[in-house]
């Protein structure tokens, strides 16, 4: 039964050989735990009340976390979907069984005393191409908030003929306009000139963003510059650019910008995807509340 759902995996939903190896991993945990092979596994014997006690052996036993669980219980779910659509149950267990709550995660950003310094850095001007490349992705990623994809799929006929409007590509090929700012706006013509001089680009590319040999940059080196030059900056935790993405929004947040204005510009299909950035804004105004409110100092 198992060896034909795995077929299924690899053959219908064409899943990854990582993906199949979890998938395969999971359950076979599950039934040996209920003392079951492939061969020997009833699935008509399982119940609601069995994953629940499963879900407290792999919990408290094996002190598995929230979010790992709710993983292996993905696999299980799929498992007996799959059984039930097969006619090998009559009932999916599985649907009385709710995922696991998962602990509220902010969204990592960069302090706006720090960020102003990385920025003025960035500023710089450098005769050299990959510094002002460098400098350059950074101001981009955190001036436009732009995902690591939309920065390295930049073309420089995507901006309009001014350099003050860019056209973004993001997710599911949906386009955006974002505003450049001058001092970003600045920055890159200098770029264009810099690289025009020194004839990088004669290959023809229409990539923004280039290596030496005229090649568009890749994710890894994207992702390289933005740990070096947050690093650089003095950034503690998570640096990526992701980090930028989200201190963008914060920022924008912080500083009065409408929920509705900052999901266009980030290119959220929904709202509620935009409103987790409300939480950062809070955790901010209660370090405010608790440094200067005259009654929580006086408690201290």
């Amino acid at each position: 039964m198992l060896h034909e759902f795995i077929r299924y995996l690899e053959a219908e939903r064409r899943y990854s050989p990582l993906t199949v190896r979890n998938y395969r991993r999971d359950i076979e945990r599950f039934l040996a735990w209920r003392g079951d092979d492939d061969a020997t596994f009833d699935p008509r014997s399982v119940s609601a009340d069995d994953i629940r006690e499963w879900i407290l052996h792999r919990s408290e036993a094996d002190g598995v976390g929230a979010a790992s669980m709710n993983r292996e219980l993905s696999s299980l779910r799929s498992f007996f979907r799959w059984l039930h659509r097969t006619g090998r149950v009559e009932k999916e267990v599985m649907s009385r069984i709710p995922a696991l709550r998962t602990p509220h995660r902010l969204p990592a950003f960069v302090p706006e005393s720090r960020m102003t310094g990385i920025v003025g850095d960035c500023e710089t001007e450098s005769d050299a191409p990959l510094r002002e490349r460098d400098s350059l992705i950074v101001l981009m990623l955190y001036a436009c908030g732009l995902r690591l994809a939309e920065l390295i799929g930049i073309d420089c006929d995507d901006f309009s003929d001014d350099y003050r409007t860019l056209r973004i590509r993001g997710k599911g090929d949906k386009e955006r306009i974002v505003p450049v700012m001058e001092f970003v706006r600045e920055k890159i013509l200098r770029y264009l000139d810099l690289i025009r001089r020194q004839n990088i680009c004669k290959s023809g590319e229409k990539a923004l963003f280039l290596t030496l040999k005229g090649e568009r940059v890749s994710r890894t080196a994207v992702y390289r510059i933005v740990q070096r030059e947050l690093g650089r900056g003095g950034v503690q935790g998570k640096k990526s650019p992701h980090v930028l993405r989200h201190t963008f929004a914060t920022h924008l947040l912080n500083g009065g910008a409408d929920m509705r204005e900052i999901q266009e510009l980030l290119g959220h299909a929904s709202l509620q995807a935009t409103q987790v950035y409300t939480h950062n804004s809070i955790a901010r105004l209660r370090e405010v509340y608790a440094k200067a409110h005259p009654r929580e100092k006086g408690g201290k």
